[in-house]
């Protein structure tokens, strides 16, 4: 009978030792089947759930937490509009990976936005009351002050990618100056010879790395560098078409594009056809992040991909790292890891 099941054989609550022992699997199985694990086996997952059945097992999260003055909570805080969240797939990708390596703790992912002054203020009361271990930021620029916002009141914290060379919290990002090279030298092995560049946001550490690659590509080739060929973007597709037909004024006989992401080479292709530019044949067209958008466009799109997910991936590793880790955030420096994942050109019909 259940009512007999419903305490443990103290005579308090079931513990999850007693659901193991019931179930005859390991402590370990049992948390990774009530935290919907699937490395578990289908009989596995049965004999356990059978077991908080009729034990009447119920996970202590909050005391658990409470005694390790923890939260269990994980905030992935994006310093941008709803807006561009929603609309570029590099957002939802890197929520992906976060999300699916997120899943086998007990960790509970809360994502917010701070792309206004108001939100801002709004989060920074949220994390000076300590309801959250650590903090994902995506997307973060130069004068950001999230991060020492975060270090001032020992929260520890993973980046996408670093705001400088001196970076000092844990970072996870892209090769974007090899990605970079990647593009130009491709656009060059094709006979171009007058490749412009769309940026990323030069607030953003990653668009600036973009830049170098492109510089650094086009005069170790012998070329140039026209800096009437490099226009500052957004990474938007109003940016890209905005920036697109600047270059088209200043440079009417270019015959290459390299944008700073895919959504921007979505609005530089617009404005090509509007100029009544021919990709490939006027001007050959190269997009970065390899997203969904790349496949889709007409032509489809040359690509840089960068393993977003993967990235995702490793920052909560980063994080739960740092969480775990009892030492002052300040005594931690020399451990700080800043790791560079790999990037891999896509090549389809627009170069």
């Amino acid at each position: 009978m259940a009512s007999h099941g419903a305490r443990g054989r103290s005579g308090g609550r079931p513990t999850l030792e007693e659901v193991a022992a019931r179930a005859g699997v390991g402590r370990g199985t049992v948390s990774r089947v009530i935290n919907g694990s699937p490395r578990v086996s289908d009989a596995t997952r049965a004999a356990v759930e059978a077991a908080v059945a009729e034990l009447g097992y119920v996970p202590n999260t909050a005391a658990r937490a409470l005694a390790a003055n923890r939260t269990d909570a994980i905030a992935l805080v994006v310093p941008e509009p709803e807006t561009r969240f929603f609309a570029e797939p590099y957002f939802s990708d890197m929520l992906r990976g976060v999300g699916a390596e997120i899943s086998d703790t007990e960790m509970q992912l809360l994502l917010t936005f701070a792309g206004s002054d108001r939100e801002r203020q709004r989060l920074a009361q949220y994390l000076a009351a300590h309801r959250v271990d650590g903090v994902l930021l995506v997307s973060v620029h130069a004068d950001d002050p999230l991060p020492d916002l975060l270090a001032q009141l020992e929260i520890p914290a993973v980046i996408s990618g670093p705001r400088s060379s001196a970076e000092t919290l844990p970072s996870v990002d892209s090769d974007n100056y090899g990605g970079a090279r990647q593009a130009v030298e491709h656009l060059l092995s094709r006979g171009r010879r007058r490749v412009a560049h769309i940026t990323g946001r030069l607030d953003v550490y990653g668009a600036q790395r973009r830049v170098d690659g492109y510089r650094d590509a086009l005069s170790d080739a012998g070329h140039g560098v026209d800096e009437a060929l490099i226009e500052a973007g957004d990474f938007s597709e109003e940016g890209g078409h905005r920036a697109m037909r600047a270059l088209l004024e200043r440079h009417p006989d270019l015959d290459a594009v390299f944008a700073g992401s895919d959504v921007t080479a979505a609005g530089a292709r617009q404005a090509l056809r509007e100029a009544g530019r021919r990709i490939p044949d006027d001007v050959a067209l190269v997009g970065y992040d390899d997203s969904a958008i790349a496949r889709h466009m007409d032509p489809p799109l040359t690509s840089v991909r960068q393993p977003i997910e993967e990235m995702g991936r490793r920052m909560i590793d980063l994080l739960l790292t740092e969480v775990a880790d009892r030492r002052p955030l300040a005594s931690r420096g020399l451990d700080r890891r800043q790791m560079v994942l790999a990037t891999e050109l896509v090549v389809r019909s627009s170069s």
